[in-house]
């Protein structure tokens, strides 16, 4: 494939945009290359300003749970538009989707919408703190919560160490306050509880982590920070912006039957809009203004289009119970075909999966951790990644980063990929 255009368009976003993106992993320095610039979507596909067709395995990464322009979002979207693109003052709709989510996911009974993932995230710390009265939280290594000052802390040694900054402008202040623990290490956790008594607001965690590649919580691990939670009068946080409303309709809450205590939304909760959001029961959320003490505000929280997209998503995950067993059913499918391609090649991998969440690592030993995720051989994969970029199959520009599937995707797309990693493969 030849990406003439998209390279002179690169050329000019670096001239007025840091790095020539507005989100770093889009700049392919995961991979190396210059990045496809997109130009439109529609269902499984997405097309590049060259022109190029690509099936899709990012969708938005997470958002297109149900394909490309998907016709119920765009009909909502360009109906609301007619009426108003913005009030900054109460709609109806807001209630409608407020209450569609609430019935939709488990412990909660109460939800605040904002603009992005990073706003839900970084609010429920704040509200959590302001709950309990403490002001430290555990974060895990490998977990990204979007680039508030609180999740941007790399571990230190030691079980009872303090993260320490891993990008500049992130205060030493700021750090001491974040602890951080291994994922899937339980024991970890408790020394962590126990070095620091009564002073830890909250345990954030990715349920299904999505930022290591797909890396599931291990047999037990999601219950035991459940019960540690309650042991210590401290929160339990799921970061469900990649996992809520896609793995289930009620999120890793349903899949896993463990109750959190806070609840972070974005990706599928806007249809692919810029929208987030956090939720809790009703003793947590009177504690946010202005019911309660604990400031949060957002002049677009609420945008009219934004809430017509999410409506419409969350409207047509909840109509149709079978969405969740073929998105799952296809994601299998994919897997054993992975599988048996790699396999034959005698390439040595590992695949993750967890409902319509995928990826392979290029390691033969197990993934469990941001440790283990980083020792597949990345060399491998960018060789993998362009490989299949010229087939016509896009997967996330970086290693540590899932895949996500869409209904959209046929049988006949999973076909076509499994035989494009299987001349790929060959190369590697």
């Amino acid at each position: 494939m030849l990406y003439q255009r998209s390279s002179q368009l690169f050329a000019e976003a670096e001239k007025v945009i840091p790095g020539g993106v507005n989100s770093p992993v889009r700049a392919f320095k995961g991979v190396g290359g210059t990045p496809i610039f997109a130009k439109s979507a529609k269902g499984a596909y997405v097309y590049d300003e060259d022109n190029n067709r690509y099936i899709d395995y990012i969708n938005s990464w997470g958002p297109m749970i149900l394909g490309h322009a998907f016709q119920p979002v765009v009909d909502a979207v360009i109906e609301k538009t007619k009426l108003g693109t913005s009030f900054g003052m109460p709609t109806e709709l807001e209630t409608k989707i407020a209450t569609l989510a609430v019935s939709m996911v488990p412990n909660i009974d109460k939800i605040r919408f904002v603009s992005s993932g990073t706003e839900a995230c970084m609010s429920a710390i704040r509200l959590a703190r302001g709950f309990t009265k403490k002001d430290k939280i555990i974060k895990f290594a490998g977990c990204y919560h979007g680039h508030s000052d609180s999740f941007l802390i790399q571990a230190g040694s030691g079980a009872s160490t303090f993260g320490t900054p891993n990008s500049p402008g992130v205060t030493q202040g700021t750090a001491k306050d974040t602890l951080l623990a291994n994922y899937n290490d339980i024991e970890n956790v408790k020394a962590l509880f126990e070095s620091n008594k009564n002073e830890i607001a909250a345990i954030i965690i990715e349920p299904v982590a999505g930022n290591m590649g797909c890396v599931p919580p291990t047999d037990g691990f999601l219950q035991n920070l459940r019960a540690v939670c309650d042991a210590n009068n401290s929160l339990l946080i799921f970061d469900e912006v990649m996992t809520g409303f896609r793995l289930a309709k009620g999120g890793a809450q349903e899949l896993y039957n463990v109750a959190a205590d806070l609840v972070c939304f974005g990706k599928v909760i806007g249809g692919g809009l810029p929208v987030g959001a956090f939720a809790a029961r009703n003793e947590i959320m009177n504690h946010l203004s202005p019911l309660g003490s604990v400031y949060q505000a957002g002049t677009l929280s609420g945008n009219p289009l934004a809430m017509a997209a999410g409506y419409a998503m969350l409207q047509s995950l909840n109509k149709d119970i079978t969405i969740f067993k073929r998105l799952e059913e296809k994601t299998a499918y994919l897997h054993k075909g992975i599988e048996t391609v790699l396999t034959q090649n005698k390439i040595e991998f590992t695949i993750n999966r967890v409902g319509s969440m995928i990826s392979v690592h290029f390691d033969e030993n197990p993934v469990f951790d941001f440790n283990s995720a980083k020792n597949g051989d990345n060399d491998r994969f960018k060789k993998f990644f362009h490989g299949l970029l010229q087939e016509g199959v896009y997967i996330a520009p970086s290693a540590y980063e899932t895949w996500f599937i869409s209904d959209a995707l046929t049988y006949e797309d999973l076909d076509f990929t499994i035989q494009a990693i299987d001349t790929v493969s060959k190369q590697l």
